[in-house]
């Protein structure tokens, strides 16, 4: 049974909705691809915007494509602070009962009501990794990063779909508690 994975660490970002992506860049716009990213169709864009929150702003942030249905930005805890806003640990696309911003960007701006989010762990993985793992989609796992700063990482979402590359996503902030770095392997342990 297959148990190491790698792992990548995430910096705050924001993933807009065509609406929103019209208003901050002008009608009509389309990002401009920066990069590919991991999973299969996503990339980092050139565009960047600014967030603002009550007490202050998150300046310069990435904007990641194709657009989505729902905007949302996935920030740390301590850019929650920055902002004045408290935002919760949630799946990706679950934006219920969190907090908004106004974002903005060249051409325009938006208030947002929902949508800013501490993006929960999570492994995204391909069905026949799922197989070899004997996992199945929304279950949840530990995963231990080892090294000089060793730590056991519990409550970790799996989501499976064939669309998906094998990789287990955390924010920076724990990355860098547990000294992971992009790219290193970490192990399932159930």
């Amino acid at each position: 049974m297959k148990t190491q994975l790698p792992i990548a660490l995430s910096n705050k970002h924001i993933h807009l909705s065509k609406e929103h992506i019209d208003k901050l860049f002008g009608e009509g716009y389309e990002l401009t691809r920066l990069k590919d990213l991991s999973q299969p169709g996503q990339y980092a864009s050139e565009e960047k915007v600014d967030i603002v929150g009550p007490k202050g702003a998150l300046k310069g942030v990435r904007v990641l494509g194709p657009a989505r249905e729902n905007t949302q930005a996935e920030v740390a805890l301590s850019d929650g602070f920055k902002l004045g806003v408290v935002p919760p640990i949630k799946d990706s696309g679950d934006i219920e009962g969190t907090p908004g911003a106004k974002i903005v960007g060249p051409k325009g701006e938006v208030v947002i009501e929902k949508g800013i989010i501490a993006a929960s762990r999570h492994i995204h993985m391909h069905t026949d990794d799922a197989k070899e793992f004997g996992l199945k989609d929304n279950d949840r796992v530990k995963v231990k990063v080892p090294g000089e700063r060793s730590l056991i990482f519990e409550n970790v979402l799996v989501r499976v779909s064939p669309k998906y590359s094998l990789e287990m996503h955390v924010d920076i902030e724990e990355g860098n508690a547990a000294g992971a770095k992009n790219g290193m392997m970490v192990d399932l342990v159930k």
